[in-house]
């Protein structure tokens, strides 16, 4: 997983996304929503179950979302909507019932495999070209990605969120899974994309980060895989 934090270099690239992404938004942190008030609420938690807590129906309620647009990608394969509604379902429904461990904000194994089919329902929307892309679901499969740790996959999913919201932040966010991914390229481009939208005075410190984001990212890339 992509914040999965064995190894120091993994460990502090995961600082670094949090603390240029805390740098950005004024604090709270994208992904969790930490630092709002204590305790996880508002971001990835609240983003994949919709509720703030509390016990509900909403593994019941995200399945039968999940059939229901199921049933319409298999009644009309050209449907995009239908294929993101899938997605989303899917994403939503991994946040639920076993599939998260609450306690630890973690996946379980049946909830990455909701994360995989997931991400498999939003490449079928992806390939059916849609004029403009769900940035709202965009930015659940993001999460979903950075979770599966496919880096490359939540950046192409976060030039569709820069494309419908180009700010600091939106740059800053897709300069990081670029440089995770490998793709220097593109990770630079956004990352002068991210320090022209920020506000001067700030621009020193965020490029900062940004560039210890990508040494951070190269040197993890570097270290020779570790064996089970």
């Amino acid at each position: 997983m992509l914040f999965d934090l064995r190894g120091s270099g993994r460990r502090r690239t995961v600082k670094i996304v949090y603390i240029t992404l805390a740098f950005l938004m004024g604090g709270g942190l994208v992904l969790f929503g930490i630092g709002g008030g204590g305790g996880i609420s508002g971001g990835l938690v609240d983003a994949i179950t919709e509720r703030s807590g509390g016990g509900d129906t909403s593994a019941d309620r995200f399945t039968k979302q999940e059939k229901a647009a199921l049933a319409k990608t298999q009644a009309n394969p050209q449907d995009a909507a239908a294929w993101a509604a899938l997605a989303r379902a899917r994403f939503q429904l991994a946040g639920s019932g076993a599939n998260f461990d609450a306690a630890k904000s973690t996946f379980t194994n049946k909830g990455i495999a909701q994360l995989n089919s997931a991400g498999d329902a939003w490449e079928r929307y992806l390939a059916l070209n849609p004029k403009k892309p769900d940035d709202r679901v965009a930015s659940l499969m993001v999460q979903a990605f950075g979770a599966l740790n496919k880096p490359d996959k939540a950046a192409e999913a976060q030039e569709v969120i820069t494309d419908a919201r180009p700010t600091a932040a939106t740059f800053t966010q897709l300069a990081i899974f670029a440089y995770q991914a490998g793709q220097t390229r593109k990770g630079d481009l956004a990352k002068n994309k991210a320090l022209e939208l920020t506000d001067p005075d700030m621009r020193q410190a965020l490029k900062g980060q940004l560039d210890s984001a990508k040494q951070s990212a190269q040197g993890a890339a570097a270290q020779p895989s570790a064996t089970p």
